[in-house]
C-alpha cells in the first residue's frame, strides 16, 4: 500500500509556493488557501512553529508583493490563532500587533477585504487571552485607539466585526478559577497556557478599562444614536440593523453582566434613543436588538 504525503509535507510544499516570488499570484494564493485548509486542525496549526512557519507568515503579510497575497495569509494566520493558546503564545513572539493594527487604517493598500481580514486575526490573537489584549495599549501598537476608529469604519463590514471584536473582549469569564488543593498534572498541548494560568482569559477588565480610556463607548453609543453614514464618499446613510444589534449587546454586557457605569451624558443618551426608536418600532427590542423584555430593562434601568 502507498501512503499519501503527510500534512507536514503538504504544508512545505504550500508554504514553498506561497513565499516563491517566482510563482504567479493564483499559484501562491491556491497554496495558502490549501495551507488554511490544512491548519483548521488544531495538530498542524500546532506544527507552523515545530515547521518554522510563523516567520515566512508575518513576512507576506508584510511584505507580500499583492494585498491578495496579504490578505490569504492573514486569514491562514487568523485560522491557526482560533481557540489556540499555544499558537497564538508561538505567533506573539513575533511582536505582530503593531503590524496587524496598523491594517486597521484605511488606505489604498488596506483594502476593506484586508480591514476585514486583520480583525479576524486579531481576533484569533485576542480571544481569551489578557496578555496580548493588554498590549493593545502600548504605544507602538495603539489597538484601542484603532478599534475604536474601525467602528466608524466606510465599510459596514469592519465596523461590524470591530464592534462584534469587542463585545467577546467585554464578555467575563465566567470559569471558576482552580481548587488551590488541585494538584493535577498540565500536560503539554494546545491549551496547557491557559490551564497553567486560567486568568489568562480574563480580557474582560482590562477592555472594561479601555472603553472608557479610550472614548470606546462613546463610540458606541454615538454609532447608534447618530450613525455616521457609510461608503468611501460616507454617501450611505445609517443606520444599520445588524451594527444596532451588536452595539446593544456590547452595551448590555457592559451594563448589566459586568456592571459598568454610564455617564450622566451617556445616560441621557441613550434613554432618549431608546424612546425615540421604541416610539417608531415598538417590536424594536426584539425584533431589531434581540432582546428579551427583561433583558431590555435590566439595560433601560442602568442608564435611567
Amino acid at each position: 500500500m502507498i501512503l499519501g504525503k503527510s500534512d507536514a509535507e503538504l504544508m512545505k510544499e504550500d508554504m514553498s509556493v506561497a513565499v516563491d516570488d517566482a510563482q504567479p499570484e493564483p499559484s501562491r494564493i491556491d497554496a495558502l488557501d490549501h495551507l488554511e485548509m490544512l491548519i483548521e486542525q488544531i495538530d498542524n496549526a500546532n506544527n507552523l512553529e515545530k515547521l518554522q512557519m510563523w516567520s515566512p507568515l508575518q513576512k507576506l503579510i508584510t511584505s507580500a508583493p499583492t494585498t491578495a497575497i496579504k490578505m490569504q495569509a492573514l486569514w491562514v494566520i487568523g485560522t491557526a490563532l482560533q481557540n489556540n493558546p499555544a499558537a497564538q503564545d508561538a505567533y506573539a513572539s513575533y511582536d505582530p500587533l503593531p503590524v496587524l493594527t496598523a491594517f486597521l487604517a484605511p488606505s489604498p493598500s488596506s483594502t476593506a477585504q484586508i480591514r476585514s481580514k486583520a480583525i479576524y486575526t486579531l481576533s484569533g490573537l485576542l480571544k481569551h487571552n489578557a496578555p496580548a489584549v493588554a498590549a493593545l495599549s502600548r504605544p507602538e501598537v495603539d489597538g484601542w485607539e484603532k478599534l475604536r476608529e474601525a467602528l466608524q469604519d466606510p465599510d459596514l463590514g469592519v465596523r461590524r466585526k470591530a464592534l462584534f471584536l469587542l463585545s467577546t473582549l467585554l464578555i467575563p469569564n465566567t470559569l471558576p478559577p482552580p481548587a488551590s488543593d488541585s494538584q493535577h498534572p498540565i500536560h503539554a498541548n494546545s491549551h496547557a497556557a491557559a490551564l497553567a494560568d486560567p486568568s489568562r482569559t480574563n480580557t474582560s477588565a482590562p477592555t472594561m478599562q479601555a472603553l472608557a480610556a479610550h472614548g470606546i463607548l462613546d463610540a458606541v453609543i454615538g454609532g447608534l444614536a447618530h450613525p455616521v453614514p457609510s461608503g468611501n464618499d460616507g454617501d450611505v446613510p445609517g443606520p444599520d440593523a445588524d451594527f444596532e444589534e451588536k452595539g446593544v449587546a456590547l452595551l448590555r454586557t457592559y451594563g448589566v453582566a459586568c456592571n459598568g457605569q454610564f455617564s450622566t451624558g451617556q445616560k441621557e443618551t441613550l434613554s432618549a434613543w431608546f424612546e425615540a426608536e421604541r416610539k417608531s418600532d415598538p417590536n424594536v427590542v426584539s425584533d431589531r436588538w434581540g432582546l428579551s423584555s427583561g433583558e431590555f430593562e435590566a439595560l433601560a434601568g442602568k442608564v435611567a
